[in-house]
């Protein structure tokens, strides 16, 4: 069963929410800095078992201390609460 998409309002109004998270191209993404890549590789694994748990997977680019996420639901074709959740999660990870 597909989440229910959410509207742009709804998009918005979470996003105000979760700050550091920007929209962009249909997504929410978000750039996290660490110490250095050791730090930045316990970081995506930590997303990557929350992820499994959840069953829904971002879109993970590593640059060295730097690690963005980008997260949609393309069941919903678009954003649904799976993603803030997600996103939620990864802001408590990288804390």
């Amino acid at each position: 069963m597909r989440d229910p998409k959410l509207t742009d309002s709804a998009v918005q109004a979470a996003l105000a929410l979760h700050p550091g998270w920007s929209l962009q191209d249909g997504m929410i993404s978000r750039t996290f800095a660490f110490a250095d890549f050791v730090a930045a590789m316990r970081f995506v694994n930590a997303v990557a078992d929350a992820a499994e748990a959840a069953d829904h997977h971002p879109d993970i680019d590593i640059r060295y201390n730097k690690v963005t996420l980008a997260l949609t639901t393309h069941d919903s074709g678009g954003l649904t609460e799976k993603d803030f959740a997600l996103a939620a999660q990864a802001d408590t990870l990288a804390a």
